[in-house]
């Protein structure tokens, strides 16, 4: 993706932002990292993945804390309310740029109430099913689905999340009829594809990739124009069947509206800094999530480039959520 060569270019606001640490002594207590979905999704792994490692460079606790609910509002509000000190931050998923999209009453101005730190990391999404399932290839599904449409549920990460439009975008593109079963997290709905609650799952990569190693769940199909490196023997749904088939999701970093320049230098700086660690890289890479790394602005101009993409998809699609 475009972005990964920013981390290359986003080096060079490191010296700059240590000049900035110096002055502001940041941090000097722990640093509160928001995840808006429940332990053991991507977006959590990234999270504590990424805290381990500021921990030790910062010398002071980075403390996790998960706030799932309303695909990413619940936290997302929770952060807005904040001190916009660089103290209480949140990891965010794709699906940050398009709930102004779905949710008509969402309690905060994506654009003005918050700060765009840093784009983290991307990933394919992948659509699942038990390694035991009839489906065998994404042919096999779409069968099912239009001999009996309605009958086949998918599960996904909560409304209007990245596995949401993933879900959505299947239905579009194939023209079938499948339900979208909500979540509060893409742990969970793997659980209950594991349990054989729902017969097929969208779920990130670094929810995947050990069901998939371990045997337990079969890929049909990833969601990106491009197979994805660690699954190099799983066809893009294009390949499989569905031209134009084209999504994926990303994570990233981001503050309360308001913060002093000086540290979201240094945020910006250190995380960057955190993503080219080696175990920091070796984690995301063996877990199908891509590092990346980006300034402030270059974050801030996905983030808007999203929502202009999806924005006219989900009108078509009369997508809104409560």
């Amino acid at each position: 993706m475009r972005w990964v060569r920013t981390l290359g270019l986003a080096a060079g606001v490191v010296a700059a932002a240590n000049v900035a640490s110096a002055q502001v002594g940041f941090p000097t207590k722990a640093v509160h990292l928001f995840v808006p979905y429940p332990a053991g999704g991507a977006v959590d792994i990234l999270a504590r993945t990424l805290g381990d490692e500021l921990s030790k460079n910062w010398g002071q606790p980075v403390i996790v804390e998960n706030r799932p609910g309303a695909g990413g509002v619940v936290a997302s509000q929770a952060l807005a309310t904040s001190a916009p000190d660089g103290y209480t931050l949140i990891v965010v998923a794709s699906g940050h740029a398009t709930n102004p999209l779905l949710y008509p009453k969402i309690p905060y101005d994506t654009f003005k109430d918050f700060t765009p730190i840093c784009l983290l990391a991307s990933s394919p999404n992948i659509l699942l099913v038990r390694a035991d399932s009839p489906y065998k290839t994404l042919a096999d599904l779409l069968a099912q689905a239009r001999a009996k449409p309605g009958s086949l549920s998918y599960g996904m990460a909560g409304n209007g999340t990245s596995t949401h439009l993933a879900g959505e975008l299947l239905k579009s593109l194939a023209k079938v009829e499948i339900v979208a079963i909500s979540y509060k997290g893409g742990a969970p709905a793997m659980n209950d594809l594991l349990g054989g609650q729902i017969p097929m799952s969208f779920n990130n990569g670094p929810e995947s990739v050990g069901h998939i190693s371990a045997g337990t769940v079969r890929a049909l199909g990833v969601t990106t124009a491009k197979r994805a490196p660690f699954l190099p023997d799983v066809p893009t749904m294009a390949e499989a069947g569905v031209a134009g088939y084209d999504t994926g999701v990303w994570w990233g970093l981001v503050g309360p509206a308001g913060m002093p320049a000086n540290v979201l230098a240094q945020l910006s700086s250190d995380f960057i800094a955190a993503l080219k660690a080696p175990t920091v890289r070796d984690r995301l890479n063996t877990l199908g999530a891509t590092p990346i790394g980006s300034l402030p602005k270059e974050f801030d101009a996905v983030i808007r480039a999203d929502y202009e993409k999806w924005g006219p998809i989900i009108k078509a699609a009369g997508m809104k959520l409560e």
